[in-house]
């Protein structure tokens, strides 16, 4: 079924909303549990599959409703094994991406606990137009739904259940900027937090954003315990300006002022995410402004070496300017780390499958060719763990709410 057909789309709802959907059927309220635990617990794809619920109501739902309507049309794994990413086809054809990361005992710190962390869009495409980024070429299309969203998150869980594992960890870095549809990014937080379903503790995730300040104010209120990740970038506006367009109207002066209301409100710090563009942004001079910037703002700075894109001229900066840009802001009392960088022969960057297979044609079936794997597969899209305080361990413990 296409959006605009009188479908309802059951990861869309809140579980109240589908206790009312069923009531207004004339079932009883607790089947909207059963049907709850099927989507987050069971991992339905469909109606069919709830085997507990009355044959009558099954054939209603399947008639009436649809579950996340993904569909995976290509796939690619880094050699390592320790990145996949998956292209989706959504109900109406358009393509987004979402990449699931492993991170084994050799990876944590603390714990010696595996982390499978799901990086997802949470738009078609993105209006931002950051200077580097594949996705803002190709422009914004729409938003996504609840239940997109959240299908991408259910995707990889069906995936690691087959092989005893969990989602531990959901970052939305991908497609898209996340606060400009920040009602379906949080309300599909929401649906995957709630302890009667998928049970994903509010601490395991975390928004990143080009620099949307009222959106930045308005999570501080509305998930306090949610990680905040902004795209720095650049340490002025003069440079800012050219590289994040959104910079020109929310300067990094009302920026930085966000963050620190928001770290007041919340008592988290917030991770800077700091791409390093040869030539561009990665100098002594502009480490030392970023270390002034950014002096006494509870924060964390992951420098992130830039995934080069097609027909752009950026570059990545060198291993030794990186270090030395580390180097810099150490010295300087700032907490940084360098992201972790895994196939690093691949093209890693956001949306540079969906530019590679064409973001509207047809897809072909799920499954390429190693060589395009070895091209394609996407690896560093991971928010380092220890940057927002977490404890590495099960995603199934005792579960924080996301207020």
């Amino acid at each position: 079924m296409g959006r605009g057909d009188a479908m309802v789309d059951l990861l869309s709802l809140t579980r109240d909303e589908l206790q009312d959907l069923v009531q207004s059927w004339g079932a009883p309220r607790y089947r909207a549990d059963q049907i709850w635990h099927w989507l987050y617990r069971g991992l339905a794809q469909s109606p069919d599959e709830m085997t507990n619920l009355p044959a009558a109501l099954r054939a209603r739902l399947l008639a009436e409703t649809t579950i996340g309507g993904l569909e995976p049309t290509h796939r690619v794994d880094a050699e390592d094994g320790e990145t996949s990413k998956v292209l989706l086809r959504l109900a109406d054809g358009a393509t987004i991406e979402a990449v699931l990361m492993h991170y084994g005992t050799a990876d944590v710190a603390e714990g010696g606990s595996e982390r499978h962390t799901v990086c997802a869009s949470s738009q078609v495409g993105c209006a931002i137009g950051c200077a580097f980024c594949a996705t803002g070429r190709q422009g914004w299309t729409r938003d996504l739904t609840v239940g997109e969203i959240s299908g991408q998150v259910l995707h990889f869980e069906r995936e690691l259940r087959r092989e005893r594992a969990h989602v531990t960890n959901v970052v939305f870095m991908g497609m898209g900027e996340p606060m400009l549809n920040r009602d379906a990014v949080g309300r599909a937080i929401r649906n995957l937090n709630d302890p009667k379903g998928l049970g994903l503790g509010a601490r395991r995730f975390t928004v990143s954003t080009a620099g949307i300040v009222p959106g930045i104010l308005a999570m501080a209120e509305e998930m306090p315990s949610v990680g905040l990740a902004v795209s720095l970038h650049a340490p002025d506006d003069v440079l800012r300006d050219e590289l994040v367009p959104i910079n020109r109207r929310y300067p990094l002066l009302a920026l930085l002022e966000a963050c620190r209301r928001h770290v007041e409100s919340t008592g988290r710090r917030v991770t800077m995410e700091y791409t390093m563009i040869m030539g561009v942004n990665d100098s002594d001079g502009h480490a030392r402004r970023m270390a002034d910037l950014l002096r006494g703002l509870l924060c964390h700075v992951n420098l992130i070496p830039l995934n080069p894109i097609e027909g752009c001229g950026f570059q990545p900066s060198s291993v030794e300017r990186v270090r030395r840009f580390r180097d810099i802001l150490r010295r300087a009392g700032i907490p940084v780390t360098v992201r972790l960088r895994r196939g690093t022969d691949l093209r890693a960057g956001c949306g540079q499958l969906r530019s590679a297979r064409g973001a509207e044609r047809n897809e072909t079936p799920y499954s390429v060719p190693q060589a395009e794997v070895t091209a394609l597969a996407s690896a560093t899209l991971e928010q380092e763990q220890h940057a927002h305080g977490v404890t590495p361990d099960g995603a199934h413990r005792a579960v924080d709410s996301v207020r």
